[in-house]
């Protein structure tokens, strides 16, 4: 037994201890499922989705397959207006590394019946299929985008919807293809995103963080390649790991536990294969020159003020080269600021939803040009339990 206990040990340390370091929640989640052998989660439905009181990552519509340009499939869902009313606009959401179209539940709780809703899984995550290997790059994810527009929106006007690896994947789009902003795209939201620079983030820890991002990478793909005896089935599951990774990488407020194992459960079912090979393209993804694309347009900049893998100073970096951009500040809140602080981040949504729309009048969209943009949101807390708008029903400290 000693045997498999070193090598077990000797995993769960690096993974660990990557993740403290800042690879943030994929890394250590990963190294987790490898040695656990099951994703974190307590009880999940006949298809594999977490249970729990709100219905996490419940939310879908009929799924519709659409074949991106190197034959990949990946997995889209719309959801409609009802009664056949027709919307003014589709809203397009991409979601982040090592989630899934499921991390936008609130938001899609919300404005569902308000809007024209598309979700789609970045390839290689949720339920789109992964690529020929060397596919999983922003460029490429941009060029998916592309792909998803055309096959669900063929017209009408669209805001684009990012966060994390997703507001890449929308200045990918912008790079590629400008015209379409020019002729389509009247706001766009770029949440707890980058457009160049990751390279030198520390994930809160100075001193290791230049290392970490000079070995991850390798970190990640020996665990691709760990065999499947090292696992060790009967051992339990920690809720300190949880505990340490998620909650340290994700959020920087008190959240629910069920949204806790929610976000573990996303990350941990991500492929191995999938989080090493997209691990390397973000410290060479340079998209400042495409943000000019967005001069001109409604743009959101939205970020937590405890967000450790895209710190505020990347926003400020965005918001620097789109002076035109709202930029808002959330306090006591992480890299997962939809699901921490759902109420927040919808509501400034439907206003950027309305401004694209020309609902809230051009004289004040001049004066919030010519004005200081950036804004802090701080959450209202209250002690017990309460349910806001959204649905989500929460610990208030």
């Amino acid at each position: 037994m000693s045997g498999s206990r070193g090598p077990r040990v000797g995993l769960l340390s690096l993974g660990v201890g990557l993740a403290a370091a800042g690879v943030g929640a994929a890394l250590g989640l990963a190294a987790e499922r490898v040695t656990v052998g099951k994703p974190l989660r307590p009880q999940t439905d006949p298809e594999g989705r977490p249970v729990d009181d709100e219905g996490l990552g419940t939310l879908h519509s009929p799924p519709i397959r659409v074949e991106a340009d190197d034959g990949t499939l990946l997995h889209v869902e719309v959801d409609e207006l009802p009664d056949g009313a027709q919307s003014p606009v589709t809203v397009v959401f991409s979601h982040g590394y090592a989630l899934s179209l499921d991390s936008w539940h609130y938001q899609r709780q919300a404005l569902r019946g308000r809007y024209r809703l598309v979700f789609w899984d970045q390839r290689g995550h949720g339920r789109s299929a992964t690529g020929p290997h060397g596919s999983a790059t922003i460029d490429q994810v941009g060029r998916d985008l592309a792909r998803v527009l055309q096959a669900v929106v063929p017209e009408g006007p669209v805001v684009l919807v990012g966060h994390s690896m997703g507001g890449m994947t929308v200045m990918s789009l912008a790079e590629k293809d400008p015209e379409f902003f020019d002729e389509r795209v009247p706001g766009v939201a770029l949440i707890s995103t980058s457009a160049a620079g990751l390279a030198r983030v520390d994930f809160g820890m100075p001193r290791i963080g230049p290392v970490v991002q000079r070995f991850a990478p390798a970190a990640v793909k020996a665990l691709t390649l760990t065999p499947a005896g090292l696992v060790e089935r009967g051992r339990r599951i920690g809720s300190d790991l949880e505990a340490l990774i998620v909650r340290r990488y994700s959020y920087d407020s008190p959240v629910p536990a069920s949204l806790v194992r929610f976000t573990a459960d996303m990350i941990a079912t991500t492929r191995l294969e999938v989080i090493s090979e997209f691990m390397p393209t973000f410290s060479r993804h340079d998209k400042l020159a495409a943000l000019d694309t967005l001069e001109g347009l409604e743009v959101l900049v939205m970020v937590g003020d405890g967000d450790l893998l895209t710190p505020i100073a990347h926003s400020e970096e965005i918001v620097h080269r789109l002076p035109g951009a709202e930029h808002v500040v959330v306090k006591d809140a992480g890299h997962l600021v939809m699901l921490e602080h759902p109420r927040i981040v919808t509501m400034h949504l439907i206003e950027l939803v309305q401004r694209s729309l020309g609902t809230e009048g051009a004289s004040w969209t001049e004066q919030r040009r010519a004005s200081v943009t950036r804004r802090t949101v701080t959450p209202v807390r209250r002690r017990g339990r309460r349910r806001d708008p959204s649905g989500r029903s929460e610990e208030r400290l």
